[in-house]
């Protein structure tokens, strides 16, 4: 039977990782992930990402001049995101003198559930501040002594209230008034909204547009697919909605649900990416660089190791990334709250 440190060396560890592949996360789509060996970054705030035209000029004159323009930036430092797990002295025990094959095989399944549990709960982190900034356009952390508050730049202009959950909201009005402020400030035209069922709900059971779908006299149930044709030829954007959840450890050992994403969430968006998750060097990849038959290009953006504790004896998983999310689209999105 193999020990825990042969199952779990610096390079099993990393080929492993690198081979594993965790289930996607939805929002990686819009702020896709990317390494970096940066700590520190700048975020623009606000950017304005129209094209510039260059000028048509005769023949033998001087190129017009261009100049960089000023945007605003923050700094902003990665977020460590860490956990860790226990092999007890008893697991150790049974890990390493299994009474037969079968309690071998299920020993080294758990141990390599645990890592998988451990990076997934990681990304899963990850997930959540790229739901916290889509769904508010800031990011307030304040875990385990780490705290800080990223405002995106949203312009307060692209912030709205709706009024749909009771009397005759006007939802059409609503969603065409919010694509023209967009529109109108940066160029660009919204094709997408995301939301929580709770409000796409709402739109596929209001009467106004069920009549402007079906007629006046149709008790027909709207679908997702016919509301979002609808929405098409009327130049407004198709909806989507996500209502995922994880669980995070309270200290009295129980476990609380949360949403990635605001249920009071209705975002509108232009297509492309809205930003990047960046995933920037650990302590401990550094000191993985250092180790014998360690390929560092393979290192991926969460790191896991394994280490042991003398008194008492007990072997530990430990999964370790900084990550923060950047959003240099928020001058283009809409984020509108229904009540």
């Amino acid at each position: 039977m193999p020990t825990v440190e042969e199952l779990l060396n610096h390079k099993e560890l990393v080929d492993y990782t690198k081979n594993r592949q965790p289930q996607k996360k939805v929002l990686e789509e819009l702020f896709p992930p990317r390494k970096t060996e940066a700590l520190e970054i700048k975020m623009i705030k606000g950017a304005n990402n129209l094209p510039v035209s260059a000028s048509i000029h005769a023949f033998d004159t001087e190129a017009e001049i261009d100049q960089r323009e000023g945007s605003s930036y923050d700094t902003a430092e990665l977020a460590l995101i860490k956990r860790k797990r226990k092999l007890s002295e008893k697991e150790i025990i049974r890990l390493e003198s299994p009474r037969n094959d079968a309690e071998e095989r299920e020993a080294i399944g758990r141990i390599y559930n645990d890592v998988d549990d451990l990076q997934d709960s990681v990304l899963t982190r990850a997930e959540a501040m790229r739901g916290e900034a889509l769904s508010t356009g800031k990011l307030v952390i304040n875990e385990n002594g780490y705290k800080t508050e990223i405002d995106y730049g949203v312009p307060a202009n692209h912030r709205q209230t709706f009024a749909w959950s009771s009397g005759a909201p006007d939802i059409l009005g609503n969603m065409d008034s919010a694509v023209d402020r967009i529109v109108t400030d940066t160029g660009f035209t919204p094709t997408r909204v995301l939301t929580s069922k709770k409000n796409l709900n709402i739109v596929l059971k209001d009467e106004k547009i069920r009549k402007a779908v079906f007629g006046v006299n149709s008790d027909r149930l709207l679908s997702r697919q016919e509301l979002n044709t609808f929405l098409q030829t009327q130049g407004l954007p198709r909806i989507a909605s996500y209502d995922a959840k994880y669980r995070i450890l309270l200290k009295a050992g129980k476990y609380e649900a949360r949403r990635y994403f605001a249920e009071s969430a209705f975002v509108f968006m232009p297509e492309g990416d809205m930003g990047e998750t960046l995933f920037g060097l650990t302590a401990e990849e550094l000191e993985l660089r250092k180790k014998v038959g360690v390929d560092i290009s393979e290192i991926g953006n969460v790191v896991i190791e394994q280490y042991a504790t003398n008194d008492p004896v007990a072997k530990w998983i430990k999964a370790v990334a900084t990550a923060l999310v950047t959003f240099p689209c928020a001058g283009e999105v809409y984020i509108a709250t229904i009540k």
